[in-house]
């Protein structure tokens, strides 16, 4: 009997680099990298999905932001998911109540109420401490406005309706940077969902730029053949 070929690797970028330059050292032999229109709707980009990859096997990579779409698409039913690999995925609906989490929520809301009454100074003084680290700096404001426009109007990480058992069924890689309390809040809960959990120190948000990711996802592939001879 001929082997199975290999699913498809399929790339999904955050909210910040896109297409390959969210993943720029992944394989890209037998992979795609996608890149969602700018301010497309979640609901959309998981669209987006489903209509390029049904009909195939794919091996879903997600980071940040993009885990959202991600795993909705792959719980949808309408997509062949062999695995999910999920990098400091942003999948905060699954953890509410958490003490992380909700203040991280809390901040963003009261920064993005700032920018709905045209205050985009106040969103950015607020929302940069949070996310990049350090204070609102009046003179790099003209340097940083176009960032603050795109950050106050982009997608939130809540109110999807994702559940953590949403991977249910699916192969599941969570890769943290060990970092970031949040971050390693939703995986602990993706983890009690059946995911398997490794922490790659030394890149923050993006432990797909350390050596030791590829690695990771290979030893992780490896488990998905094996459990594919177990089930044939």
């Amino acid at each position: 009997m001929q082997p199975l070929p290999a699913p498809r690797r399929v790339f999904v970028h955050g909210a910040g680099r896109r297409g390959q330059d969210a993943w720029p050292h992944s394989d890209a032999v037998d992979g795609d990298f996608v890149s969602f229109e700018s301010g497309s709707r979640i609901q959309d980009q998981v669209e987006v999905l489903i209509d390029a990859y049904s009909g195939g096997r794919i091996l879903l990579h997600a980071h940040s932001l993009g885990a959202v779409p991600a795993v909705l698409a792959a719980a949808s039913g309408r997509l062949d998911v062999d695995g999910l690999i999920l990098v400091e995925p942003a999948l905060y609906d699954i953890a509410r109540g958490e003490v992380a989490i909700e203040r991280h929520i809390a901040i963003v809301t009261e920064a993005r109420a700032r920018a709905e009454i045209d205050d985009l100074q106040g969103f950015w003084a607020i929302f940069r401490p949070l996310m990049f680290g350090g204070a609102f700096d009046a003179g790099r404001w003209d340097a940083e406005r176009a960032a603050a426009r795109r950050w106050a109007e982009s997608n939130v990480p809540w109110g999807h309706g994702v559940r953590g058992g949403v991977i249910s069924g699916i192969p599941t890689l969570v890769a943290t940077g060990g970092w970031n309390e949040e971050y390693e809040t939703i995986a602990r809960v993706l983890s009690e969902h059946g995911g398997r959990h490794v922490v790659l120190d030394g890149a923050n948000h993006r432990p797909q730029d350390l050596p030791g990711f590829a690695s990771t996802v290979e030893e992780f592939e490896r488990s998905l053949e094996a459990l594919s001879s177990r089930v044939k």
